[in-house]
């Protein structure tokens, strides 16, 4: 990891100080060459190189420095797929197929995907260098580059369209393009990444949820606030890789569109036909001169020709059509894999939202359960208020200014205090009862 992080990413990159110096020389008028270089030498957004690290098809990388538009006619991108891939810019996960590339923004991993190489965003991100090594171990085990290689190679020496033509009509079911290869690292880095920061907030939410319902406070609740908004903004990103994911195998021609070796392969098997009709039409030529008849011999020519144009195109769509139905199901099926994955993972984080939203439910009934309490008891404490106030009532009447022969008995005010003991007892009895009959307060 270390030393492809150097190799990558060098600490200070040589043409940094020469755009420095030459930024920094006046010109001819007295005037800079070009402002807009920051310290660490690199231009303003959108006018100065990028560095890229390019995998190719044999497993070896490299940092390269392009700008924009260079990549744009590198790939046959316009400037908004570009855009998908700026760090400076948050763009939900998207998986793009164009003619010459796949433009793929997942999670960390922002690439761009052809026939013949993969082109990252150089970062200090863990994830981008895991994505670079275990690219590279996999190619490098597969031989996939030696084969395109050899491939390439043999038909050039050859100049003829047989020998390319057999080897992927000959290859095996398990056989991957280097593009799906590419792809499906890009989509296994994505799904283990979320699956892993789901798995994170399992292990943080089950015990801290177990505690709010155990005690309720201001910080558990806060802490469990949280940790529902870390957990609805996770569910929205795997629910969009998981749409992305469904909305491609959903679409034929978009998956037929990301078939990058078929579109390369049929280009040269055009461009070599192309050559040998153009040879055929030589030799042709040749025995036109000959001592035919010289009327039957242009005739017969065209005619030829056009039945090896006819026979050539049926055989060509013919071709095409189940690579192209071939190369479907060996995209779905790999998009189909880590749909389930990715399946998978939303549903843990499903299972983690009703599992708050049962915690939520039950700390409500605790707390309507805690309110029915004091309301119980601020009911009772009115109650025996009410009854308190009896022997306030008695205490002013006979608190008032005038004269009964009771003042006279000793032991009235006993008699008294009893009488309105019983009354108060008997009206607070009569309350409570009233109660429990209207289910006001449980039996």
């Amino acid at each position: 990891m270390a030393d492809l992080k150097e190799r990558l990413l060098p600490p200070k990159p040589a043409s940094a100080l020469n755009v420095r110096e030459v930024a920094n020389r006046p010109s001819a008028s007295g005037r800079q060459a070009f402002q807009g270089v920051d310290v660490l030498g690199l231009k303003k957004r959108g006018q100065g190189l990028r560095s890229w690290i390019r995998v190719d098809t044999s497993g070896n990388s490299q940092a390269i420095e392009v700008d924009k538009f260079t990549m744009m006619r590198r790939c046959d991108l316009p400037a908004r797929d570009l855009r998908l891939l700026d760090p400076l810019f948050v763009y939900p996960s998207t998986i793009l197929g164009r003619e010459k590339a796949i433009v793929v923004n997942l999670e960390q991993i922002r690439c761009i995907i052809t026939a013949d190489e993969v082109l990252l965003l150089n970062s200090l991100d863990s994830y981008v260098l895991h994505y670079v090594m275990e690219l590279q171990r996999r190619l490098t085990t597969t031989g996939v580059g030696e084969v395109w290689q050899s491939d390439s190679s043999d038909m050039n020496r050859r100049r003829g369209s047989r020998n390319f033509e057999n080897v992927f009509s000959n290859s095996s079911p398990d056989y991957l393009p280097f593009e799906f290869r590419a792809l499906e690292v890009a989509l296994e880095a994505a799904c283990t990444f979320l699956d892993s920061q789901a798995a994170e907030l399992e292990i943080e939410a089950y015990p801290l949820l177990d505690e709010l319902t155990s005690k309720i406070s201001t910080l558990n609740l806060e802490r469990v606030r949280r940790l529902k908004s870390r957990l609805v903004a996770l569910t929205r990103r795997v629910q969009k890789v998981r749409d992305e994911i469904e909305q491609l195998m959903d679409d034929d021609g978009d998956m037929a569109e990301m078939y990058l070796t078929e579109k390369k392969r049929r280009m040269e098997l055009s461009f070599y036909g192309d050559q040998s009709m153009v040879g055929y039409k030589s030799v042709d030529g040749a025995s036109i001169s000959a001592p035919v008849s010289p009327v039957s011999s242009p005739l017969d020519s065209r005619k030829l020709e056009k039945c090896f144009s006819i026979a050539r195109s049926r055989h060509e769509s013919m071709r095409s059509s189940e690579s192209t139905t071939e190369s479907i199901e060996e995209l779905e099926m790999l998009l189909e894999a880590y749909f389930v994955v990715i399946d998978s993972t939303l549903n843990k984080l499903t299972s983690l939202k009703e599992y708050i939203d049962d915690t939520e439910d039950f700390i409500n009934i605790q707390l309507d359960n805690v309110r029915n309490q004091l309301i119980q008891f601020e009911l009772l404490l009115t109650t025996a208020t009410f009854v308190v106030a009896i022997f306030g009532v008695v205490a002013g009447i006979f608190g008032m200014n005038f004269e009964i022969e009771l003042f006279d008995v000793p032991s009235a005010f006993q008699w008294v205090l009893i009488i309105t003991g019983v009354c108060g007892v008997f009206i607070f009895s009569a309350f409570v009862w009233f109660f429990k009959y209207r289910r006001l307060m449980p039996l």
